[in-house]
């Protein structure tokens, strides 16, 4: 139980945004990097600002440059052109340990993130690193295991662990630091169904608390439509950003950017094929009251004149 309380113009198609009303907690400023050793570019003038409580999803096919968007802001690598700022600072070699104080990053696969014995050491390793005393890492270690359900899993080896309960361990540490910015590199892509509904759900109410700015990249439709804002990057520019329902209607964007459908508009779109239209929803709920609107209205093709 989890318990929570400037862009190309040229190739931007601006679909409506998220409440500008916070402060940029992240702003790209012409990024451009290049490969190492090559000189081909990962990422081409790239700009995009990130207000604080936002949550950001980043997506686009493979080598679209979006995770190496957000290993930049990280400080994991270096910009070749353009400025990074995080919270109106320059994020250069003098400022990034500073500023990774206000990061936490969960990548995809958390075996990768471990360093303890048993979850709890797992969580306490990056206190210790930061000088806390054993009484506030006790305190944090049992704060935030409850807030994600993991208690009983405290003295758990990772290894005896399911792919899910892994990723919560590893969130739970990085919630630890207590970072206002989190960065999701794919951190549910190597869940099953029920994990990745799961930890969809945590990431959502995480984003609820208005506590952190969140930016995550991803391939799944059904993450994307819980964000507050979609960005579309290709050929390492901002392709679209917008609304995330309005983008995922648009079957040209998502071809150009490999994404398949949310599961409710592909059903909407099937529909239509077979002379049944109900609109075009990404949304679940909403697909579903359109349908029951279309049967209580008329009866499919085919079905004949009444609803028994």
């Amino acid at each position: 139980m989890i318990n929570f309380t400037n862009l190309d113009r040229q190739n931007l198609r601006q679909y409506g945004r998220a409440d500008e009303a916070g402060e940029p907690a992240i702003e790209c400023r012409s990024v451009s990097c290049r490969r190492p050793g090559s000189t081909v570019r990962t990422l081409n003038g790239l700009s995009l600002t990130v207000r604080r409580g936002e949550w950001v999803c980043l997506a686009g096919r493979n080598g679209s440059g979006k995770s190496t968007l957000i290993r930049l802001i990280a400080g994991l690598l270096n910009a070749d052109e353009g400025e990074i700022r995080i919270d109106g600072e320059p994020l250069d070699p003098r400022s990034i340990p500073r500023i990774r104080g206000k990061i936490g990053m969960l990548f995809s696969e958390p075996d990768d993130q471990f360093v303890g014995l048993t979850v709890a050491d797992d969580i306490a390793f990056g206190l210790e690193n930061i000088g806390l005393s054993r009484e506030e890492m006790e305190a944090r270690i049992s704060r935030y295991a409850e807030l994600l359900g993991i208690g009983h899993l405290l003295d758990r080896h990772p290894a005896a662990m399911s792919g899910g309960q892994k990723q919560l361990a590893a969130m739970a540490a990085v919630l630890a630091m207590e970072p206002s910015i989190l960065l999701l590199d794919e951190a549910g892509s190597m869940l099953d169904d029920r994990a990745r509904t799961h930890f969809r759900a945590i990431v959502n109410r995480l984003r609820s608390t208005g506590t952190y700015t969140i930016v995550s990249v991803t391939h799944d439709a059904e993450e994307m439509l819980l964000a507050d804002r979609l960005v579309l990057v290709s050929e390492g520019r901002v392709l679209a950003e917008g609304e995330p329902e309005r983008l995922l209607a648009d079957e040209h964007l998502l071809a150009k950017c490999r994404i398949s459908p949310p599961f409710a508009l592909a059903f909407c779109r099937e529909l239509a094929r077979h002379g049944w239209p109900i609109g075009l929803h990404a949304d679940e709920r909403k697909a579903v009251d359109a349908l029951w609107a279309s049967l209580l209205s008329k009866s499919p093709p085919g079905f004949g004149t009444e609803i028994g």
